[in-house]
């Protein structure tokens, strides 16, 4: 029997109510990132008003019990009531969508909010907010619970300050975590403090017993940021390539400087929203440097020394670069922002670049010069690297039909179900092949020194033989030819031993898939395993402690038992049998395994330099100052 379709079945959501309803397609997602999305409209709307030139301090504090405090000193957000609506403008910007200064040019010429949305979505999934207004020597003051005020517009006392506070809790009955990371909030208003030169940012962090706080001003603004992710480089030139420039109403800033490295590291942003996804205006700033560095080339005595032009990939190599481009209409794919849109956007950041970069090169030959030399030597690099892909590749050797001698693989063909277990050592390899689920386990083991990729170019990174099992493994290659719909595995886990060797082993693996395989991290398929430290043994009963502190809490709870008690520490996984193996550190049900994430891809790039590149001193120099937060160390 077919059932009744008539108007009963069409529902009118009204108010905020279909933002509850559907919150993915307002912030993305209601996991971590959505979260962390509220935070960023909020901050957004205090950033509109630093655009238009109203706003010098923002400050967020992140409080007890997931809440969340954002205060600036911007006009603060009127309170008159509204001729149309006839309630209060303060009232209408936190409960209607669509509604908001983004729409009037005048107020706001460059807005980076959510087109107008974005204060209302965050108090639609809050289960409440207040908002305070500073505005004509008076706090105005209204709360909401889920959306809905809860009282009217009041004033509550007088203020000599200006500006807007919001404060708000997520609402665990839409989002899957409500516990914010510090990281990730500092790493976005950092970003901010650069893009907008002399505006300070601060994060407060009071749910500490200690509270941790970053102030961030940056006078400098995107040379500064250049700067800052190239301070443990070594660069080709001293100060920075810096332009700034305005074309039919589309500002551009653009930072610029070579190092010595052989990768990347590009920011790009879009009234101040991080575009990950790249874009039109991605797009056009490297149409420009990969043409202008051509005509370079065509002049210089090093173009006689290549058969070949310049492709995109090779003036990649070494290059630091930020992108700051202010659009009054900007049109972006899909909802929260990472990917630019608007077509007319490339030529003229292509032209505004171009122009730029011309003037700058031609008044400075010195720094034209040893960017030609840089990437003609990785324009080698990559004809190198493309005979090595098609030697090996001829020997099937980066093919997944190819499968390296050493890996013992799982039955299981659907690689949602599949891990992959990098293990170092024949050892330890040997118990995991034993110990494993042969269903979906498979095991690799490793041995010899792993190669340093933050000191090799990519041709020699295919070429080496510690490296090529892995790429064999995984199936999906590796730089340009990486392609995560042929990865064979889900779930890739690091397990090594807990111990200086260990631990460098973990280092050089997650540095050649956060260079080669970036997207194996971002996408969350990357894991380390953790074994335990120790086996304690008394009676018939066995148990594992993880770390020190877990030790502490068995023995103290076993205490009775302590004349009868056998401690063993592990010093590597070699010496656990294959079913010790299983039960701690290999079966789904029991073990530990920690998720890598790229929470902050500034200090990821940082951290990684500093451990893995070529300058000593600031390697010596983090190890001063942290070899006192070191435990488990084996020496």
């Amino acid at each position: 029997m077919e059932s009744t379709y008539n108007a009963s079945n069409i529902h009118v959501l009204k108010g905020l109510e279909a933002v509850r309803k559907r919150p993915g397609m307002y912030i993305g997602s209601t996991g971590i990132d959505g979260l962390h999305h509220l935070v960023y409209e909020v901050v957004d709307n205090s950033i509109d008003e630093a655009f238009a030139g109203f706003c010098n301090r923002i400050d967020v504090i992140m409080e007890k019990n997931d809440v969340i405090t954002v205060i600036d000193n911007g006009r603060g957000i009127p309170v008159d009531i509204h001729p149309e609506e006839k309630v209060s403008a303060l009232e209408l910007v936190m409960t209607k969508l669509h509604a908001g200064g983004k729409f009037d040019k005048n107020t706001y010429k460059i807005s980076g909010g959510l087109h107008g949305v974005g204060v209302s979505v965050v108090n639609a999934l809050s289960s409440w907010l207040e908002v305070r207004v500073y505005k004509n020597n008076t706090i105005y003051y209204q709360r909401y619970e889920k959306g809905i005020p809860v009282c009217p517009v009041q004033e509550q006392g007088t203020t000599d300050k200006q500006g807007t506070e919001v404060r708000f809790c997520a609402d665990p009955e839409i989002f899957e975590t409500t516990i914010y990371s510090f990281d990730t909030l500092s790493n976005r208003l950092r970003e901010l403090a650069f893009l907008n030169k002399g505006i300070t940012i601060t994060i407060t962090d009071d749910r500490l017993s200690t509270p941790k706080r970053h102030e961030f001003y940056f006078e400098g603004g995107l040379k500064e940021f250049v700067e800052y992710l190239n301070k443990n480089k070594n660069v080709l030139h001293q100060a920075p390539i810096y332009f700034q420039s305005t074309r039919e109403e589309i500002e551009i800033e653009c930072g610029i400087q070579y190092n010595d490295s052989f990768s990347e590291n590009f920011f790009a942003f879009v009234n101040g929203i991080n575009t990950k996804e790249g874009g039109t205006h991605v797009n056009g700033f490297r149409s420009a440097l990969t043409r202008i560095l051509n005509e370079y080339l065509k002049k210089s005595k090093l173009g006689k020394k290549l058969d070949d032009t310049l492709t995109g990939d090779d003036v990649k190599e070494g290059l630091t670069a930020v992108l700051s481009v202010k659009v009054p209409n900007p049109q972006f794919e899909g909802q929260t922002k990472t990917k630019l849109g608007n077509s007319e956007v490339k030529g003229i950041v292509e032209t505004v670049c171009y122009d730029q970069l011309l003037f700058i090169f031609e008044t400075n030959p010195d720094i034209i010069n040893s960017i030609l030399e840089k990437i003609v030597l990785a324009a080698k690099a990559r004809i190198a690297a493309r005979q090595a892909r098609e030697l090996i590749r001829r020997k099937g050797a980066l093919e997944s039909s190819g499968l390296p001698g050493k890996l013992a693989d799982c039955s299981e063909k659907d690689p949602a179900k599949c891990e992959l277990f990098i293990v170092e050592g024949d050892s330890a390899g040997g118990s995991a092949k034993s110990g494993r689920d042969r269903s979906i386990q498979a095991i690799l083991p490793l041995w010899g020194k792993m190669m340093n990729v933050e000191k090799a170019r990519i041709d020699k990174v295919i070429g080496n033989d510690k490296l090529q099992p892995i790429i064999q493994s995984l199936g999906c290659n590796i730089g340009e030819d990486f392609d995560i719909s042929k990865l064979r595995y889900h779930k890739i886990i690091i397990m090594a031993d807990a111990d200086v060797d260990g631990s460098h082993i973990r280092t050089l693996l997650l540095a050649f898939f956060y260079r080669y395989m970036n997207e194996l991290i971002q996408r969350g398929h990357v894991y380390l395993a953790m074994p335990p430290l120790y086996k304690i043994s008394f009676e018939k009963k066995t148990l594992y402690a993880y770390d020190d502190a877990e030790k502490d809490r068995i023995l103290k709870e076993y205490e009775q038992y302590k004349d009868k008690m056998s401690v063993q520490r592990y010093k590597g996984l070699g010496e656990m049998n294959p079913d010790q193996l299983w039960e701690t550190t290999m079966n789904p049900a029991t073990r530990n395994l920690v998720q890598i994430q790229m929470e902050d891809a500034v200090e990821a790039e940082e951290m990684l330099t500093t451990l893995m590149g070529e300058q000593v001193e600031p390697r010596r120099k983090f190890i001063e100052e942290n070899a006192l937060n070191v435990i488990n160390l084996d020496v």
